[in-house]
C-alpha cells in the first residue's frame, strides 16, 4: 500500500501567487529515506522541497534541491512556517527548526514570518578573471562566504545580466548572488545556483545572509529591504544583529496535494 504524504507549495517573499520563491513543504510523521526525499525533490523540480516534520515541542526540517540536500535554505524555511502556522500547529508565537544549520527560531509578525538566520562573516577577494564570460560584465568588487557576491554599481545592471550557466560553474563559491544599490529599496539582487541544479533562484534567503551585512556595513543601517530582481521578484527585511540576521517576508498558499509513494 502507497504511503500518502501531504504536501503543500507555498510561494515565499510575495503577497501573492505566481510572484515569490515556490517551495514544496511536505508534512511528515517520521522521517524519510533520504533516497526517496531526493527523488520526491527530483519530481517537484522546484529550487527546493522542504520536509518538516513536528516532535513534541518543536520540528526537524530538511531541505533538498532537485540535485542535493543543502545546508541552510530561506524562502523553504519561510514556506514552512506559513504551512505549520496554517494548517500543522496554528498560534504558537515561535516555531523553532531543527536543521543542519542548528536551531532556527521563526516568529509570526502580521502577515510577516520573522526568521531568526545566521549571517555570513564576508571576505573581499578579487574578481574572478572569467566573470566577464559568465555575466557579461565587470563587477566593481567580490566578496566570499558561504557564496560569491559581486556587487555592482546600480540595479539597471543587475536586471540586464544574462548568465552563462555552464562558465559559472567554474566560479568559486556554493552560489553566485550579483547586487546593486536600489531605487525604491535598500539593495537589488539575482541569485544563480547552478551548482544545485537551479539556474537562477527566483528570491534567495540564505542569500541575503551574504547581501544584507553588506549592505548594513555600506550604509550604516540595521534594517534593511531588499528586492530580488528575478522574473518572478520578491521582497525581503533584514534586520543585523551581531552575527545573527532576521529575514522577514510574507507568503501565499498556490497548492495542496498528495503523493503517493
Amino acid at each position: 500500500m502507497a504511503r500518502v504524504i501531504r504536501q503543500y507549495t507555498v510561494d515565499a517573499f510575495t503577497d501573492r501567487v505566481f510572484g515569490g520563491n515556490p517551495a514544496a513543504v511536505c508534512v511528515l510523521e517520521e522521517g524519510l529515506p533520504e533516497d526517496l526525499m531526493c527523488n520526491i525533490a527530483r519530481e517537484n523540480n522546484l529550487s527546493e522541497t522542504a520536509f518538516v516534520v513536528p516532535t513534541r515541542d518543536d520540528f526537524l526540517l530538511r531541505w533538498f534541491t532537485p540535485k542535493c540536500e543543502i545546508d541552510l535554505c530561506g524562502h523553504a524555511t519561510l514556506a514552512t512556517a506559513f504551512v505549520v502556522d496554517r494548517f500543522v500547529a496554528p498560534g504558537r508565537e515561535v516555531m523553532n527548526f531543527h536543521t543542519r544549520s542548528g536551531v532556527l527560531g521563526v516568529r509570526k509578525q502580521g502577515d510577516l514570518f520573522a526568521m531568526d538566520f545566521p549571517a555570513f562573516k564576508l571576505r573581499e577577494v578579487a574578481v574572478p578573471e572569467n566573470v566577464d564570460r559568465v555575466l557579461g560584465i565587470v563587477p566593481k568588487a567580490a566578496y566570499m562566504g558561504r557564496d560569491l557576491l559581486l556587487v555592482f554599481e546600480d540595479e539597471a545592471q543587475i536586471r540586464a545580466i544574462e548568465p552563462d550557466f555552464d562558465a559559472m560553474l567554474a566560479l568559486d563559491g556554493v552560489l553566485l548572488h550579483v547586487t546593486a544599490p536600489g531605487k525604491e529599496h535598500d539593495c537589488v539582487s539575482r541569485s544563480f545556483a547552478p551548482k544545485h541544479g537551479v539556474a537562477e533562484d527566483p528570491v534567495c534567503g540564505s542569500g541575503h545572509c551574504h547581501i544584507f551585512p553588506y549592505w548594513a556595513e555600506r550604509l550604516g543601517k540595521e534594517h534593511l529591504t531588499g528586492y530580488q530582481a528575478s522574473a518572478r521578484g520578491g521582497v525581503l527585511h533584514g534586520r543585523l544583529s551581531g552575527d545573527r540576521i532576521v529575514l522577514s517576508g510574507g507568503a501565499v498558499l498556490f497548492a495542496r496535494s498528495e503523493i503517493f509513494v
